[in-house]
């Protein structure tokens, strides 16, 4: 028998969830212990119903689905019995009993910071996730988010170009990507970070198992930073989640006239630390491995970018004709020029130098 197998067993029972699962575990010790017992042991901790499904035979079909998952390369399973379970995720009320990983696992011990924010973010928003994530990656810190479209997958993209890497958590199967859109990201992160979920294999998008994912963000996260919300955003759920859990809350402010800022100004007024650069967060969490001084040369004329910024304001369709760049790679620049107080963004998509 696969030493998973007990684990697998109990975790397929149908009906039973999580919070069944951890209170079996804590009452007899093992999932072995649990499988061999009677009803009448069973019965003082789950309902008819449950001890029905549990007593029954196990779907062997399932069962060989998941070992023929965990045969392919990358794939494996974490229980709380395992040396390496986030020791993070024990400090949580509800830890998962089992995590199915698909990638390095062994960035679940590593310090880490959750990115969330809107999935109908603002190309600013986005910018801004993806510059804060790579810095911080850069910093040592792992990047925590949830594979959703906009501020996610830019705060993983981010996450994967630095040095820290990015985790995934999601509230399907590890067999299926949500959203579709985010194939490309998911394989990236597969190869090079990781991808992580509580859910069953065959697991859909259901709506209630987000808010669950999002317990999972911050519980592996020293803090959580939220790019922009909605007043009604789930990232606010993720926000309230954090505090709960004794995480920081780090939150980048926007204009009063942004529907996607008033979600960040709520989180501010109640308590969240207002954030304008990465270096804001590592000061707070007071993380020892501080960001590397941007490397500027002395003379501006030495960075083409910089050097196409002649004083007066420029748009981005002038810059990218005297630099050559594509818009994508100096849209990036601009930002981390922005960031660092070299230029200022003004209205109309112009940029202007700061002396």
């Amino acid at each position: 028998m696969n030493a998973l197998d007990p684990w697998l067993r109990l975790a397929l029972v149908p009906g039973v969830g999580n919070t069944s699962l951890i209170r079996l575990l804590a009452a007899f010790g093992s999932p072995e212990a649990v499988l061999s017992s009677g009803r009448n042991a069973l019965a003082a901790h789950l309902t008819p119903t449950q001890c029905d499904a549990l007593l029954a035979e196990p779907d062997a079909t399932q069962l060989d689905a998941v070992l023929a998952w965990l045969d392919q390369p990358g794939n494996s399973l974490m229980t709380l019995a395992d040396a390496d379970y986030p020791k993070t995720l024990l400090e949580i009320p509800d830890p998962p009993a089992m995590l199915y990983c698909k990638g390095q696992r062994s960035l679940l011990n590593q310090a880490a910071l959750g990115i969330v924010g809107s999935r109908n973010a603002t190309p600013q928003g986005v910018r801004d996730a993806e510059a804060f994530a790579h810095a911080l990656s850069d910093a040592g810190l792992t990047i925590v988010s949830g594979l959703a479209l906009g501020i996610d997958a830019a705060a993983h993209r981010g996450g994967l170009a630095g040095a820290g890497s990015s985790v995934a958590v999601v509230g399907t199967g590890l067999d299926r990507i949500y959203p579709a859109r985010n194939k490309a990201l998911a394989h990236q992160l597969a190869e090079t970070g990781l991808i992580v979920s509580e859910f069953a294999l065959g697991t859909p998008p259901l709506p209630g198992h987000f808010p669950r994912r999002n317990r999972l963000i911050s519980g592996l996260s020293r803090g959580v930073l939220v790019v922009e919300a909605a007043p009604d955003s789930g990232s606010l759920i993720t926000a309230r989640v954090a505090t709960e859990q004794g995480r920081e809350v780090f939150a980048i402010p926007g204009s009063i006239h942004s529907p996607l800022a008033r979600g960040c100004h709520a989180l501010i007024k109640q308590g969240a630390k207002l954030v304008e650069s990465a270096a804001d967060i590592l000061d707070e969490l007071a993380w020892q491995q501080r960001l590397a001084p941007p490397a500027f040369p002395e003379e501006a004329h030495a960075d083409p970018v910089l050097d196409a910024l002649d004083g007066a304001p420029t748009t981005l369709d002038v810059l990218a004709q005297r630099t050559g760049l594509t818009l994508d790679a100096l849209s990036a620049k601009l930002l981390t020029l922005e960031l660092d107080g070299r230029i200022a963004s003004l209205p109309g998509g112009r940029y202007q130098k700061i002396h």
